[in-house]
């Protein structure tokens, strides 16, 4: 197959959706496919609103010698109307979005949320199929979209993320590691995996963190702060001012061997964002960590609450503290629900599979 994948910036950038892109296409290529990849420059929204009506992007993407498009969701407001022109051509390629989870899903001003939804309701509608990372994102889609039965013309294919790409340690030593965690003394070991965004909310675990003594907990921060420089700055600022500098260490861009290392040392991780799937709390829990988690979302798919971890409300600061002071005193209920994290990575997919998935379905779709 000749496949096309439209992004915004680089293939490398740090975060899920773009594991999730690379993973696929490496399969892709591994499977004998090539994969041309079309990037966008990143912007702001309404400049990527503007790219609609370029006709050097549109005349690019319809002549891409391929035999499908997929466009990451993320792209979805310089394709709104660009997608409604490649729609009238005869012949055209199908055009397949990739979707990791809906903008409009977050949390934004609300003069801003109705913008979100009609450019990205219009932009649902004009592509063939879907990969989906979640049965929750496949849902907020069709809710959006406004159709619930076959949703596109090419219907779509949930295929899930997967964790297999850290060196994770074997069952024996991963028991090791809980048997560890549930005799050891000294403080929780928190950590926390994720772009220092908004929508991940580590203020708001800082707000809880807050709340307990300084001598029970010490929490660990890997994610890259150039992302937000603005939000990075603010949350040194809440730090500081809660007096938390010697319990707080922020680690910044981490190598996947050094970030490995951080799920080893830690007793739980607490991601409390929405996302649509969460790829973080499947990697936490190949290292039998626990995982805190933020209530919407996907995160449900993965977090049995009470289980192998916890589902909060993130700005309920009160709810978020009880959890972990009560784990903090429990070190026995931290490695039982650190054994159940661990069996519920084992049953997961790899990236093997689920890319073999996607295939499948492009294949189907080309025949």
């Amino acid at each position: 197959m000749r496949i096309g994948l439209l992004i915004y910036g680089s293939l490398d950038t740090l975060s899920g959706g773009y594991l999730y892109d690379r993973k696929l296409v490496e399969h892709l290529r591994e499977a004998g496919d090539s994969v041309e990849i079309v990037s966008l420059p990143w912007r702001s929204y309404p400049a990527h609103l503007a790219d609609n009506l370029s006709l050097r992007l549109y005349r690019r993407l319809r002549d891409l010698p391929v035999d499908i498009l997929l466009q990451d969701e993320l792209n979805h407001p310089s394709l709104a109307l660009v997608n409604w022109r490649l729609r009238r051509l005869q012949p055209r390629c199908p055009l397949i979005s990739i979707v990791h989870h809906l903008r409009s899903s977050e949390r934004h001003p609300r003069r801003l949320l109705p913008l979100y939804r009609t450019v990205e309701r219009a932009y649902l509608r004009t592509v063939d199929g879907f990969i989906f990372n979640s049965r929750t994102t496949r849902q907020a889609v069709a809710a959006l979209r406004g159709e619930s039965e076959n949703l596109a013309p090419l219907g779509g294919v949930i295929a899930y993320p997967a964790a297999d790409h850290l060196p994770t340690p074997d069952e024996r030593a991963v028991e090791k590691l809980i048997s560890a965690r549930g005799s050891g003394p000294g403080p929780l070991r928190i950590l926390f995996v994720g772009n220092l965004i908004p929508r991940k909310g580590l203020h708001n675990l800082i707000n809880a963190l807050s709340r307990l003594p300084e001598s029970d907990w010490m929490l660990d921060v890997v994610g890259d702060e150039a992302v937000d420089s603005a939000y990075a700055a603010a949350l040194r600022r809440q730090i500081g001012a809660a007096g938390l500098k010697d319990n707080i260490r922020l680690h910044g861009r981490v190598s996947d061997e050094e970030l490995a290392q951080r799920y080893r040392a830690a007793h739980l991780l607490a991601v409390l964002s929405y996302e649509g799937f969460g790829i973080v709390y499947l990697e936490a829990m190949a290292f039998g960590l626990p995982v805190l988690a933020g209530i919407h979302g996907g995160a449900g798919e993965i977090v049995d609450s009470g289980v192998n971890g916890f589902l909060v409300e993130p700005a309920d600061a009160a709810e978020t503290a009880a959890h972990l002071s009560a784990l903090a005193g429990d070190r026995e209920r931290l490695a039982a629900l650190g054994r159940n994290a661990r069996r519920r990575f084992a049953s997961h997919p790899r990236w093997a599979d689920s890319a073999a998935a996607v295939r499948a379905y492009l294949a189907a779709i080309v025949q």
